[in-house]
């Protein structure tokens, strides 16, 4: 006999907070630097209204031990870092950097005519790449496939995203860390969306609206770590939109000191130190 294919359950809910950062841009974050989201770090939600022109952002800082991507639903971001990329993201479109060692770049937010709305979620790399060259790419909306079915999309930015069906897309990052996989859904009303992930790490951020995520509701604003098994049903009664996020836990210590994170303290200290003295990235 075939073996049984079990459905996934909510494990863990845990909702977003205010956070102040940058200049001109509200954002609201979630955290687990001890490991419960493994191997992500952390997901802010960035938002501006319309016609907002006084926005400074987020002028240079220094990364170590991480990766980030930024992806971008109304307005965009302007990247700018030590290694002389400039670039630009707008609605739809995504920004993968992976610090590695040390990179020291600014972001500065924009709005279009439906204000700025953003997310940047932060990565850990394992420890034997915490020290690797530092690199990024952008990926433009054309570039993400999608799954469809009746009233409901799913949008890969990475990853390998199947439905339950067998129909399967792969989303352009192909290196993220931790075999991470990144998606949009977009559910109508009335519609539901059956997808199959047996991924050890898998979690859903609802950002609009409101789904029922393994038959439970979840709201807006609201990120749901789900337990073991094959199956992932998602539904939403009014319409709604999440974020899912899959990969596989590196198992390693956290070491975690605003924009730096490594595996133990000794290494934090030493990236203050390669900071301070300009040997950060080098």
């Amino acid at each position: 006999m075939p073996p049984r294919i079990r459905d996934r359950r909510i494990q863990h809910r845990q909702r977003q907070h205010p956070s102040q950062d940058g200049d001109g841009v509200a954002i609201r974050r979630l955290h687990d630097f001890g490991g419960g989201l493994d191997p992500f770090l952390m997901l802010d939600e960035l938002q501006a209204e319309a016609g907002d022109d006084d926005i400074g952002g987020f002028p240079p800082h220094p990364h170590r031990g991480i990766q980030t991507l930024t992806y971008a639903l109304h307005g965009g971001l302007r990247h700018e870092d030590h290694l002389g990329h400039h670039s630009s993201i707008g609605a739809g479109d995504a920004q993968w950097m992976h610090t590695g060692r040390g990179i020291i770049h600014g972001e500065t937010p924009f709005t279009d005519a439906q204000g700025l709305h953003a997310f940047q979620l932060w990565l850990n790399l394992p420890a034997r790449d915490k020290l690797s060259a530092a690199t990024y790419r952008d990926v433009r909306d054309a570039e993400m496939p999608r799954l469809t079915a009746p009233g409901a999309s799913l949008t890969a930015l990475g990853g390998r995203w199947r439905r339950a069906d067998g129909d399967a897309i792969e989303g352009p990052l192909d290196a993220l860390a931790g075999a991470g996989g990144v998606a949009h859904v977009t559910l109508a009303a009335g519609a539901a969306l059956s997808l199959a992930s047996d991924a050890t790490t898998l979690l859903a951020f609802v950002f609009d609206g409101a789904l029922t995520v393994a038959g439970e509701p979840v709201a807006r604003g609201e990120l749901v770590r789900l337990g073991p098994g094959e199956r992932l049903a998602l539904g939403s009664p009014a319409g709604g939109q999440a974020l899912l996020l899959a990969g596989e836990p590196h198992g390693e210590p956290i070491a975690h000191y605003g924009p730096f994170v490594m595996n133990h303290r000794h290494e934090l200290d030493q990236a203050l130190r390669d900071y301070r003295d300009g040997t950060l990235t080098g």
